[in-house]
């Protein structure tokens, strides 16, 4: 499983992005900081130690002051002085630390100052308890010059080390998160939940009667966003309203005349002829009913309501069997769901007459699975493609010549039934089973019952 860092919603991204950010600008500062400190460290130990030196230099060199092995012992133990100048370096503690850039600091110093040193070296002491005095703060150091063959050591103090620095740093970090992601966050929030809305929104069908404009929320830019998505919705709705009256205009028009071509065509003494030229004119009945269908199947004037599919099922089944029909009952378990029950049942009539015409017979079933009510249509035939899955749920699209040769319908079927249950907030999908036959399913939203 891949790991996905960079989150997908607009809240988590602004978030991650600051955080990020924000981590990376401490991160600057602490180093910042800690070169200053460094610096500050060398210039305050460095220039007293280089000053120390030149002094007891120019001390020795006018007679004041002579070698000084002032190393004696205290309760057996070394100590180091705060002048030394012998012929020998002074003696350094065991658990000292070299410090080479004060070393190097203080060479450069005694350099400019004009001053030959012929190597210097620094050590951190270790710390030792003070009995009734007061620590002071910081760190000793040892600094060591050897200038013509002839050793100057002298104590000097540093700066603390940088454990209050980095504490300061995580405090001042902790700090700034939440002064800076609180706001993002209450800002960020405030311009995701109108999107949400118009996310949802978008998503429905927008011949939907019921259907109201969005409450315009948030900054302005996601205000005029809602504001424009109103508008064009409302265009859509009167555009849609205006096909649907089209639509029957134009379907009342078609069948007056071809119910009056009928009842002349009754009258052709031919038998065979009258025969042929009435089915003609069923089938021209049929087809134009499915086309009216599927271009209304998304804007019925049907209420929608709680609809118990198992007994819905039940009906269609019982329906079929009374006319002789190879259709029966698998496993119905009780589901309820908000839709237009005379839309659903004939979604439902479509995918059985399929099956019954090109997969022997029909199958249905009722399952419950992740909060989705299923009306599962199973038959017997062959099966279908990929490609064929893809393009038969398509207006027009037939697939009787890889299922059955017998002559199909206008290949309307699958395409009513798809707009119906999208229209009802569902899916419909098709699958081939393992063991030979296709499903033809109708997802939809479970309600409480």
């Amino acid at each position: 499983m891949r790991l996905r860092l960079w989150p997908r919603s607009l809240i988590g991204q602004l978030v991650f992005a600051v955080a990020v950010m924000l981590f990376v600008a401490q991160a600057v500062n602490f180093a910042l900081l800690v070169r200053g400190q460094k610096q500050q460290m060398l210039a305050h130990g460095g220039g007293m130690a280089v000053a120390r030196i030149i002094d007891a230099i120019d001390r020795h060199e006018s007679g004041r002051i002579v070698a000084m092995p002032d190393h004696h012992q205290r309760s057996g133990r070394a100590r180091i002085p705060k002048l030394w100048v012998g012929a020998s370096a002074p003696p350094v503690p065991e658990r000292a630390v070299a410090l080479p850039a004060m070393a190097d600091y203080v060479h450069d110093l005694l350099a400019e100052a004009e001053v030959d040193a012929a190597a210097v070296t620094a050590w951190a002491l270790p710390q030792r308890p003070r009995l009734g005095r007061t620590r002071l703060p910081g760190r000793t150091v040892l600094v060591v010059a050897e200038v013509d063959g002839r050793f100057y050591g002298v104590r000097t103090r540093v700066a603390p080390d940088g454990r209050r620095l980095q504490g300061f740093l995580v405090w001042q970090t902790l700090s700034l998160y939440l002064l800076l992601l609180i706001p993002i966050l209450v800002i960020a929030w405030r311009v995701a939940a109108p999107l949400r809305d118009l996310t949802r929104a978008a998503r429905a069908s927008p011949a939907l009667h019921e259907a109201v404009p969005l409450a315009e929320a948030g900054p302005s830019d996601v205000r005029d966003l809602i504001a424009a998505f109103n508008a064009y919705r409302a265009r859509i709705a009167a555009m849609l309203a205006d096909k649907d009256r089209m639509l029957g205009a134009v379907g009342h028009d078609l069948r007056t005349p071809l119910a009056s071509l009928r009842v002349r065509v009754e009258q052709v003494e031919d038998d065979r002829l009258r025969d042929k030229m009435i089915a003609s004119i069923d089938e021209m009945t049929a087809m134009l009913t499915d086309i009216l269908a599927l271009a209304r199947s998304g804007a019925g004037t049907e209420a929608v309501g709680a609809l118990a599919l198992d007994e819905l099922v039940g009906e269609i089944i019982a329906d079929y069997r009374e006319r002789g029909k190879d259709v029966a009952a698998g496993a119905l378990a009780p589901a309820t769901v908000h839709a237009r029950p005379m839309l659903l049942k004939r979604a439902v009539r479509n995918l059985v007459d399929n099956a019954v015409a090109y997969g022997v017979r029909a199958r249905l079933s009722v399952m419950v699975e992740g909060g989705k009510a299923r009306i599962i249509v199973s038959d017997d035939g062959p099966g279908l493609t990929d490609e064929q899955i893809r393009t038969l749920v398509e207006p027009f699209a037939r697939g009787e010549l890889s299922r059955n040769r017998a002559t199909g319908g206008a290949g309307l079927g699958l395409s009513i039934a798809r707009e119906i249950a999208e229209g009802e907030g569902g899916t419909l999908t098709l699958a081939n089973r393992a063991g030979g036959g296709l499903d033809a399913v109708i997802a939809l939203p479970v309600q409480g019952r």
